[in-house]
């Protein structure tokens, strides 16, 4: 399969969004668990403070929430680039 202007669209569509999901993830894990934690101990949420949630609870779910919009955004890239699987 040679390397079409529209293969490599997509392929760099394809890694664009991988990275911004990566970087979303880095800040919320690292930055908000890690880095922001002494910032954010002043506000409760469910009986312990904001950076342990994050650390703890908040950046699972914003993991599994970027999981679900990859799969979404995918499949929109997919058919955008008629490479979908229907």
């Amino acid at each position: 399969m040679a390397d079409s202007p529209s293969n490599n669209e997509y392929w760099s569509a394809n890694m664009r969004l991988v990275a911004i999901c990566l970087v979303i993830w880095a800040v919320v894990s690292f930055g908000f668990g890690i880095l922001l934690r002494p910032m954010l101990s002043g506000i409760a949420v469910g009986g312990t403070d904001l950076g342990f949630w994050f650390a703890q609870q908040g950046s699972i779910l914003v993991f599994l929430a970027l999981i679900f919009f990859y799969a979404w955004r995918m499949n929109t890239l997919d058919k955008q680039h008629g490479v979908d699987e229907e």
